[in-house]
C-alpha cells in the first residue's frame, strides 16, 4: 500500500513538473486558405444548370435544368455543393464537398445523390493556362456497380463553365455520358 502511494506521488509530481514545458509547447498553426482555394471563391454562388445526358453513344441528348449552389466551408479550405434538379422527370438531388489536398497536390472531393447507393470520391488537378479541371472519380452508380469516370470542367472567358462526365464503352473508349453547362446568377 505505502509503495502504491509513492508511486502515485512520483507520477503526480512527474505531471505537475511537466505540464508547464506541455504547455509552453505551442499547437500546430491552423491550415488556412491558399492559392489552390482561389478557384472555390470562382465557384461559389448560385448557378444555372443544364444538363445534357447521353444515353446511348451516338443517341441525341435528353436535356434537363437544375440550379447548383456553391458555398465556401471550413474557413474557405472547401467548396460544399448543393445540386437540385430532375433526370427525365424525376427529382434529382445531389452533394458534394471539394478541397486541396497539399500532400497529394491534387483536388480531392465527394459525391452522392440521389440515383446513386453511394459515394463518389475523386482526385483532379487543375491547368490555369488553360483553366480546366481534368480528374476521376469513382464509385457507384445507379445499379450499384463501382465505375470509373473522367470529368472536365472548363471555365469560359464569358464566366460561364462546362462540366463534362466521360464514361467508357466497351472497347474502352471514353465518350461523353453527361454535360452540364452553368451559368452564374447575378
Amino acid at each position: 500500500m505505502r509503495s502504491s502511494r509513492a508511486v502515485l506521488f512520483v507520477s503526480l509530481a512527474a505531471a505537475v513538473a511537466a505540464a508547464p514545458a506541455l504547455r509552453a509547447q505551442a499547437p500546430p498553426p491552423m491550415p488556412k486558405p491558399g492559392p489552390e482555394h482561389e478557384l472555390f471563391k470562382q465557384d461559389e454562388g448560385t448557378w444555372d444548370a443544364t444538363v445534357e445526358s447521353w444515353m446511348a453513344p451516338g443517341a441525341p441528348p435528353m436535356t434537363s435544368k437544375g440550379v447548383e449552389t456553391n458555398t465556401l466551408g471550413c474557413g474557405g479550405l472547401c467548396l460544399v455543393t448543393t445540386f437540385k434538379g430532375d433526370f427525365g422527370g424525376m427529382p434529382f438531388d445531389g452533394r458534394g464537398t471539394s478541397t486541396y489536398d497539399p500532400a497529394k497536390k491534387k483536388y480531392v472531393g465527394s459525391w452522392t445523390d440521389s440515383m446513386s447507393t453511394g459515394l463518389m470520391l475523386g482526385e483532379s488537378t487543375y491547368d490555369p493556362a488553360r483553366k480546366l479541371v481534368t480528374g476521376y472519380m469513382e464509385g457507384p452508380d445507379m445499379t450499384g456497380k463501382v465505375v470509373k469516370s473522367k470529368s472536365v470542367v472548363e471555365y469560359k472567358a464569358d464566366g460561364s463553365r462546362v462540366f463534362t462526365m466521360y464514361t467508357q464503352t466497351p472497347d474502352g473508349k471514353e465518350v461523353p455520358g453527361m454535360r452540364i453547362t452553368y451559368t452564374k446568377r447575378k
